[in-house]
């Protein structure tokens, strides 16, 4: 039951993330050329963007593994 709490408000918070910044960047290092003492290398930035749907059912279900995780069978 803890782990299902655990997850539901990681989701909740993933959500909201994801609503607020709506996408995150990161640099990565595509080509790099080495000739004696001379180094080359380029670096590319990337943008994930995370779509409004996804920040909201994030959100939706952590509420409801939350609600759900309350209750007693």
């Amino acid at each position: 039951m803890k782990s299902i709490k655990i997850l539901a408000i990681l989701l909740v918070g993933a959500g909201t993330l994801g609503l607020l910044y709506g996408g995150f960047s990161y640099t990565k290092d595509s080509h790099d050329l080495k000739m004696g003492p001379v180094e080359l290398s380029v670096k590319e930035n990337k943008n994930v963007n995370i779509p409004m749907w996804m920040g909201v059912g994030a959100i939706v279900l952590g509420g409801l593994l939350l609600v759900g995780s309350n209750r007693k069978a």
